[in-house]
């Protein structure tokens, strides 16, 4: 993905490190073109679900879903949450993440059920609305900003901090989470495929490279893991 450095850019020297990172990832692990899902409500529900759980306990609930035709905002509005929750069980939390759920599927109806009516809203006022959600913080609202809105926002997690901190930039690592994103996007260029590959990247690199404990790896050598992408939206 080409990088375009604007003439007089400030702090050029974190943003080509930010950048040579992203290379360095990108040839590593290869494309990742996430978000795993194949559509919209899709990806809005894994973002959901994925919350203190791991990715497989998420496809389990999803496939839970899929088996009663309920990857539908409509259907879950107007299904029991006791429901739902049975559905959803392998994600862990399950009862709350139902009521999460069925939530969001209720502020999506303020908005004729239309995921394209609620994403004509302009970034910030968007985000507003996303949080106002019960159960959605940044993490998750800007995940729904980012791959199913399609919105130059970056995601600050766990293994985005580790990262951070791992190569150089250990104040910022500390930084609250708009902070740490800000630092983001204030460094790179405002561009919904590179946020969305760089963040998957960086979970992926944090996967691969083991726990906290263990701290990340530096060094980056030129071969490529295989990812399971299945974004169709």
């Amino acid at each position: 993905m080409p990088l375009c450095i604007p003439a007089g850019q400030n702090k050029i020297k974190a943003l080509m490190k930010l950048y040579t990172l992203y290379q360095s990832l990108l040839s590593e692990y290869g494309p990742q073109k996430w978000w795993p899902a194949q559509t919209r409500a899709e990806m809005i529900i894994g973002a959901i679900l994925t919350q203190n759980t791991a990715w497989t306990n998420v496809e389990k609930a999803l496939a839970g879903l899929r088996e009663n035709n309920a990857i539908d905002f409509r259907v879950l509005e107007k299904t029991a949450p006791e429901r739902v929750a049975g559905w959803i069980r392998p994600a862990g939390y399950f009862n709350r993440k139902a009521l999460y759920i069925k939530a969001f599927a209720e502020l999506l109806g303020e908005y004729n059920g239309s995921l394209d009516q609620l994403f004509r809203l302009k970034t910030p006022e968007l985000r507003s609305v996303l949080l106002s959600s019960k159960g959605i913080g940044p993490e998750t609202a800007d995940s729904i900003l980012l791959y199913a809105a399609k919105r130059p926002v970056f995601i600050i997690d766990v293994y985005t901090r580790r990262f951070l901190a791992a190569h150089g930039f250990e104040k910022e690592a500390q930084l609250s989470y708009d902070e740490a994103a800000a630092f983001f996007t204030s460094q790179l260029p405002a561009d919904v495929p590179l946020f969305s590959e760089y963040h998957a990247l960086i979970v992926c690199h944090g996967k691969q490279s083991g726990r906290a404990k263990q701290g990340l790896r530096t060094d980056f050598t030129p071969q490529r893991k295989q990812t399971d992408s299945r974004t169709a939206f």
